[in-house]
């Protein structure tokens, strides 16, 4: 362990050279003025040296600093002890003060940096050598080494802290406070924690380490929330860069702030509406508490609206309604009819806004395309003393790989239910039951400790809606049935029967499958194995 210095820091320290290096040049002529007219000596690198020369600014280029040129293609520049000193160095440490005298090193009070753009590489597709390329090197150096100093030294990572700095100096009258550092260097800490996290992460999946001996994910903070799940809960979300479409890239065009459980919920609703091809029809979800009660397909929008909302309408109050395809006033116009918390569509006409406009609380979301279900990534679940990480579920089936084991084979129309009814059980909390008939759901069971359970609740739920919709029978009869994992014993396969489903997908895999393949048989039902299980905790 390293002893720190007997001194104490300074609560004002002034601010009489700055050293400015940033790939992101928005509001730095404006910055680099206002600290020019307070006397601050500018300090500058390559293009952001350029930039304020063209303004008319003088400023010194960091190499007269060094002695040294910029060389290997800007990688080498201020990796150099007259940079890092001048960082570093106590100010009020005679050791340190000596050191600097005899070197010619320079005090640094201000550093203002920000990053090669890696993560926007990273998601924009680029190659590895490019992305390579991409990772800061000398920008995290100075960062550390000014936050490190921060009893001395200011340093600002983000174009957003230029106006608080000038705020901080006006009332100060060219000073900082020791607070004021503290923060920064916070702030400047979290910059290169967040940075480092999406490089290591990044190369661990290019050298394909699925495991790697150490793990960080970061975030940027998007929206600082009133509470998480309950009042008593403090909460925020934070967005990872990977530019993924759903809530976090969403824009929001009215409605009030979204909540922890909206974001929460609308998440869910938009990557199970994601699965449904716009090309081969509308398809609607509607989700409460992150389990769907509701999703169906139709030839428009409004149908597959009203065909998810018949499914359980008690449920579809207040809930989250995600759509597959561009919001229209006659769909908009329909969902009003109800109270509902959020929509999010990959688009949204002017008609549907005006409509909703009249709406003031609904918050509608709109993205600029679908979240790809079958790409790659990873999950992470908090748990006591550490996190548990996992690819995402982006098992997709194909129908060729499903294995009939009863006598009776599916019909088309079938087969059709049961690979819908599938992608469904996929995003519905474990123990999963869905009965699908048509393209829609029609009874949903979820988060059920047994599988039996989860079946009756869901015919129930269809016998309640038909009496509502004033039907002569539930919807189950002559629907199909989805399990996201085998059925252990025939129980759950016979009330689904009893509930008038004529054929089941499921992994297969029990101990007992053959039991449940012969129950399926006496009752003349069709059953598909997938190989593949969906559970969702």
């Amino acid at each position: 362990m390293i002893k720190a210095p007997s001194t104490e820091a300074p609560d004002l320290a002034p601010l009489k050279r700055a050293l400015l290096s940033v790939f992101d040049k928005a509001g730095l002529v404006d910055l680099a003025r206002a600290l020019h007219a307070r006397g601050v000596e500018l300090l500058s690198t390559g293009g952001s040296a350029h930039l304020l020369r063209q303004a008319g600014l003088p400023v010194r280029d960091v190499s007269d600093l060094t002695g040294f040129p910029e060389m290997m293609d800007g990688r080498v520049k201020t990796l150099h002890p007259m940079v890092h000193g001048g960082l570093l160095g106590l100010r009020d440490n005679p050791d340190h003060t000596d050191a600097m005298a005899e070197h010619g090193i320079l005090p640094i009070d201000l550093l203002v940096v920000n990053l090669y753009p890696f993560q926007e590489t990273v998601a924009g597709g680029a190659d590895y050598a490019t992305c390579v390329e991409n990772i800061d090197i000398g920008g995290p150096a100075m960062i550390r080494a000014a936050a490190k100093n921060h009893a001395f030294v200011s340093v600002v990572t983000s174009v957003e802290d230029y106006a608080p700095l000038l705020a901080e100096l006006e009332a100060n009258e060219g000073q900082t406070r020791l607070a004021f550092r503290k923060s920064l260097a916070q702030r400047a800490f979290a910059r290169t924690a967040t940075y480092d996290a999406a490089v290591s992460n990044w190369m661990a999946g290019a050298v394909g380490e699925a495991t790697p001996p150490a793990r960080a994910f970061a975030g940027t903070l998007a929206q600082s929330l009133r509470y998480g799940e309950n009042p008593h809960q403090g909460a925020a979300f934070y967005t990872d860069g990977s530019n993924r479409p759903g809530v976090a890239t969403a824009k929001q065009w009215q409605g009030k702030e979204l909540s922890y459980n909206n974001i929460n919920d609308t998440d869910a609703a938009y990557e199970l509406v994601s699965e449904f091809d716009p090309a081969k029809g509308a398809a609607c979800a509607i989700i409460k508490h992150a389990n769907p009660c509701g999703v169906a397909q139709g030839a428009s929008l409004i149908e597959a609206y009203r065909r998810a909302y018949d499914c359980d309408r008690t449920s579809a109050f207040g809930g989250i309604v995600a759509l597959n395809r561009p919001l229209d006033r006659a769909t908009a116009e329909e969902i009003c009819q109800i109270f509902t918390e959020v929509v999010i569509a990959p688009g949204a006409d002017e008609a549907a806004r005006e409509v909703f406009a009249a709406k003031k609380n609904l918050r509608l979301l709109t993205t600029d395309a679908l979240a790809d279900p079958a790409a790659a990534g990873l999950m992470v679940k908090q748990v006591a003393g550490g996190f548990l990480v996992q690819d995402r579920d982006n098992g997709w089936l194909e129908p060729e790989a499903l294995k009939v084991v009863t006598k009776r084979a599916p019909s088309a129309q079938e087969m059709a239910d049961l690979l819908f009814a599938w992608k469904v059980a996929k995003h519905v909390k474990s123990n999963a039951i869905v009965y699908v008939k048509d393209g829609a759901t029609v009874g949903v069971g979820a988060g059920q400790m047994s599988r039996i359970d989860s079946t009756r609740i869901a015919a129930r739920k269809s016998q309640d809606m038909a009496e509502a919709l004033g039907l002569p029978a539930p919807l189950t009869q002559g629907a199909v049935v989805a399990s996201d994992a085998f059925f252990p014993f025939a129980d759950g396969l016979i009330a689904a029967a009893e509930a008038g489903a004529t054929a089941i997908i499921q992994p297969g895999g029990s101990m007992r499958d053959a039991d449940v393949i012969a129950a399926a048989d006496e009752r003349g039902l069709a059953m598909v194995f997938t190989g593949m299980r969906h559970f969702r905790h």
